[in-house]
């Protein structure tokens, strides 16, 4: 980034580009199929926050700390910010924004950036066995359920509820979810890969 100052436009081309290519991947998460687990250990600052803030789910590491502390060196998280404000409350996101201060893993669950703490030995364990618990349901109704969660958040209450009602009628006609219907009343497991 300092190299890109040295340009004729003082680095403007470089850091729109840089900001833009971030701000593209951490939109492409939400829209990925799949959940996303972010899996944190050390310290998560800046784009590396607004990562862990951009993933669905996250367990972190006892000992972990989160920041956007850029003002610390005079600049502003703007683009972090995005993220972190869309996890945890505003007036916390505000002080961690505007202080540059740090908050530990322990913290960072309290205020809902991430959803689990466990001890470093343990960490890939955890966030695999939730990878594990979430690739065991129904990967059509896991799939239609992120892109209707990412949806409705950004509508009014009454769109929302529109929303979700028209996805919520579509899954129910998917013969998989009949099945995962019929071995609940059967108490037994669905077998999600019959016709």
């Amino acid at each position: 980034m300092t190299e890109a100052r040295n340009a004729p436009d003082a680095g403007a081309a470089a850091f729109k580009d840089l900001f833009g290519r971030c701000a593209t991947l951490m939109q492409t998460l939400p829209r990925l199929p799949q959940p996303v687990i972010a899996q944190v250990h050390g310290i998560a600052t800046a784009a590396g926050c607004q990562l862990v803030a951009s993933c669905d789910l996250a367990v972190a590491a006892t000992g972990t700390r989160f920041g956007v502390n850029c003002v610390n060196i005079g600049l502003f998280c703007s683009t972090p910010m995005v993220a972190l404000t869309r996890n945890i409350p505003r007036k916390h996101a505000f002080e961690m924004l505007i202080t540059g201060a740090f908050i530990d893993a322990d913290r960072a669950a309290e205020l809902g950036l991430v959803n689990r703490v466990v001890a470093p030995e343990n960490l890939e364990d955890e966030a695999m066995s939730l990878a594990r618990t979430i690739a065991a349901k129904l990967g059509s109704a896991v799939t239609t359920g992120k892109r209707a969660f990412y949806d409705q958040i950004q509508m009014p209450l009454d769109r929302a509820y529109a929303h979700t009602g028209e996805v919520i009628m579509h899954n129910m006609l998917d013969h998989q979810t009949a099945e995962g219907i019929a071995a609940f009343h059967e108490k037994r497991d669905p077998d999600w890969s019959q016709p």
